[in-house]
């Protein structure tokens, strides 16, 4: 994800990220990701719209093709927008694929086989067990409120807001009780012992996981020297 990340980077031009985006999409339906992928269809959609938009309109220099009142519109700014969409979308990409094919208990697995402590390790991976437990939280006062006659999709704008602090003191009350419940259960289970953690997990190296590396590492030292090189930059000139 990291290697990928850093080739997708260091280049504007959407010519140089499409072939990433396109590996990324291919690993996407080779690892059948594409339900979680489908999911987030209108995030992408509106990050790539907006990114393309604003882009567009504020990239600083270039020959003008339309103008706005102030704001001049250039062939340079419509190459720069579409490469960064693309770049921001392969992002997103990436991190779906990453978290579609690797489980929590692999990622905090992967922390303490290179040295770092577990203790840290676990302490970023609960991000990813929290979040779909506050969501389902939430839906769940929201339902609630609802059938109490509450709608928050209806009304004006400052009414709707008001309406969410309903559903969000909910949510926050119960996170803070989740919290300490968790809290409660780590320390039965010696979490605070100092013990050396075992873990059920056990992923030996093998051939495929070296030749993955070299392909990922050799794109992304071909993407860096491309960037060395001045390719792959959007420039006045084109």
């Amino acid at each position: 994800m990291f290697f990928f990340f850093v080739s997708a980077f260091v280049v504007d031009h959407p010519l140089f990220v499409v072939p990433v985006s396109l590996g990324i999409l291919a690993l996407i339906l080779w690892s059948r990701a594409t339900a979680n992928l489908y999911r987030l269809r209108m995030l992408f959609f509106f990050i790539f719209l907006f990114t393309l938009l604003i882009w567009s309109v504020f990239f600083p220099r270039g020959t003008p093709l339309a103008s706005f009142p102030s704001l001049p519109v250039t062939q340079e700014g419509m190459l720069f927008g579409l490469g960064m969409s693309l770049k921001i979308s392969t992002f997103l990409a990436t991190g779906a694929l990453f978290l579609s094919t690797t489980r929590i208990e692999e990622f905090t697995y992967a922390f303490t086989q290179l040295g770092l402590p577990y203790r840290i390790g676990f302490t970023i991976t609960l991000a990813f067990r929290l979040v779909p437990l506050f969501l389902e939280a939430a839906f769940t006062v929201m339902q609630a409120q609802r059938c109490r006659g509450l709608d928050v999709t209806r009304g004006p704008l400052l009414q709707r807001l008001r309406h969410y602090v309903l559903v969000l003191i909910p949510v926050f009350m119960g996170a803070l009780r989740r919290a300490d419940q968790m809290a409660i259960a780590l320390e039965v289970r010696g979490f605070n012992s100092g013990r050396p953690r075992t873990s059920f997990q056990r992923a030996p190296w093998q051939m495929g996981d070296t030749i993955a590396l070299l392909i990922v590492v050799s794109i992304t030292v071909t993407y860096l020297n491309l960037w060395y090189a001045g390719y792959g930059r959007i420039t006045a000139s084109g």
